[in-house]
C-alpha cells in the first residue's frame, strides 16, 4: 500500500508513520515529491488493524496496490524512477543510452578494438561478457575472472562504463567489484537466491525477460530485488520464444510501453538475442526508441565472422557507426537525445 501524506505534514509527522509501520513488520520506503510525501508499505496486511493509519497526523490518504508486484508498480511511484550509473549516466531520464560491445570478452585486443569503436560511435556503456552461460557445455564459456580484468582496463581506457552478466551467487561478489551495472541474465530471471543478493548490493542491476516469461512474471522477479534493498534495477526486454524459427526469439516492442504503464522502472531493448540476425537489429534499435525504450543493449564486434559468440547477431563497427548516426533522428523525433 502507499500512504500519501498531506502537502502541510511535518518531518515528525512523516517519522512517526514509518515508525508505526516498521514496529508493524512492514518495509517502507520514502519517495519525496514537490507537493507531497509518499511512503511506501510491504508487509502482512492483516497487521494494519494495529495501526490507525488514516487517523495518524498528516495522513491525507491510503492506497492499496492491487497488483501483486508491489515496489514495482506505478501505485507505489507515480514518477519515472531514473536510475543512475555512476557521475554521469542516468538510465531513464531524457538521454538514451546505448550499451554496445561483444557477446563475450575473447581477449584484450578484441575488447579494447570493440570499446574505441563503440565509444567513437557514441555509446556510453561497454558490454561484455566474462561468464557465458551457454547453451552446449562444450561452447566458449568465457575467460572470467581474467575478462572482467579487461573490461576494467576498457574502462580505464575509454571512459565507458561496463555492464557485464552475473551467473551465480558464488561469482556475484567479483562481478560486482568490477562492473557498473550487473547483469541477470534471461536464464536467471527466475533464479530467485541469486534475485534476493543482487538486492543487497549497491549497483544499478538489468534484469532481462526469460525467454518464456509474462511481464508480470518479469516484474515479479523485478520485485525481488527491488523488496531486498535495491531500487536501481533497470529492465531489459530480449525477445520471447514462440513459434516462429525464422529469428533466435521474437522481440516483444509492445512490452516496452506496457511495462512503462504498469511500472516506474527504466526500459531498454536487447534486439541482437531478440532477433538473432544482425541484417533486422538496426531496423529494430529504431523501432525500440520509437517506442519509448530507455536505452539499447547492442552487440558489436570487431570481426563478427570470428566471434567465439553469437557472430551471428553482431554488427560491425561500422554497421553501428552508421545505426547510431539512424537513432540520433529516431531520438529527436520522440523528444529524447541519444
Amino acid at each position: 500500500m502507499i500512504i500519501v501524506m498531506a502537502h502541510n505534514a511535518s518531518e515528525s509527522d512523516i517519522a512517526e508513520v514509518v515508525r508505526r509501520l516498521e514496529t508493524a513488520g512492514f518495509k517502507t520506503h520514502l519517495s519525496r515529491g514537490v507537493e507531497r510525501t509518499i511512503i511506501g508499505a510491504i508487509g502482512d496486511k492483516s497487521r494494519l488493524a494495529e495501526i490507525p493509519l488514516e487517523a495518524l497526523p498528516g495522513v491525507e490518504e491510503v492506497i492499496p496496490i492491487l497488483q501483486p508486484y508491489k515496489m514495482a508498480s506505478r501505485a507505489f511511484r507515480a514518477g519515472r524512477t531514473v536510475v543512475q550509473v555512476g557521475e554521469d549516466v542516468a538510465i531513464g531520464g531524457e538521454q538514451v543510452h546505448v550499451m554496445a560491445g561483444p557477446c563475450a570478452v575473447e581477449s584484450r585486443e578484441q575488447l579494447l578494438e570493440a570499446a574505441a569503436r563503440v565509444k567513437e560511435a557514441g555509446a556510453t556503456i561497454l558490454r561484455g561478457g566474462a561468464f557465458k552461460p551457454r547453451t552446449s557445455p562444450y561452447a566458449f564459456q568465457g575467460l572470467g575472472t581474467k575478462g572482467l580484468e579487461l573490461l576494467a582496463e576498457a574502462r580505464e581506457k575509454y571512459g565507458l562504463k561496463i555492464v557485464t552478466e552475473v551467473m551465480d551467487i558464488r561469482s556475484l561478489p567479483v562481478v560486482a567489484e568490477y562492473a557498473d551495472i550487473v547483469q541477470i541474465g534471461a536464464r536467471n530471471m527466475q533464479n530467485f537466491d541469486l534475485l534476493k543478493e543482487v538486492g543487497k548490493i549497491d549497483k544499478p542491476v538489468l534484469l532481462k525477460r526469460g525467454p518464456a516469461s509474462t511481464i508480470e512474471e518479469w516484474l515479479m522477479a523485478a520485485e525481488y530485488i527491488l523488496s531486498s534493498g535495491n531500487m536501481k534495477v533497470i529492465l531489459c526486454e530480449r525477445g520471447i520464444r514462440t513459434f516462429e524459427p525464422y529469428t533466435r526469439n521474437t522481440l516483444d516492442l509492445s512490452s516496452v510501453p506496457i511495462v512503462k504503464h504498469l511500472s516506474h522502472l527504466p526500459v531498454i531493448v536487447d534486439p541482437s538475442h531478440g532477433i538473432g540476425r544482425w541484417q533486422f537489429i538496426p531496423a529494430m534499435c529504431r523501432a525500440a526508441i520509437a517506442a519509448g525504450a530507455d536505452g539499447l543493449l547492442v552487440e558489436v564486434h570487431p570481426n563478427p565472422a570470428e566471434a567465439l559468440c553469437d557472430g551471428a547477431q553482431s554488427l560491425t563497427p561500422s554497421l553501428f557507426a552508421q545505426t547510431m548516426a539512424e537513432l540520433e533522428k529516431v531520438a529527436r523525433a520522440v523528444g529524447r537525445k541519444l
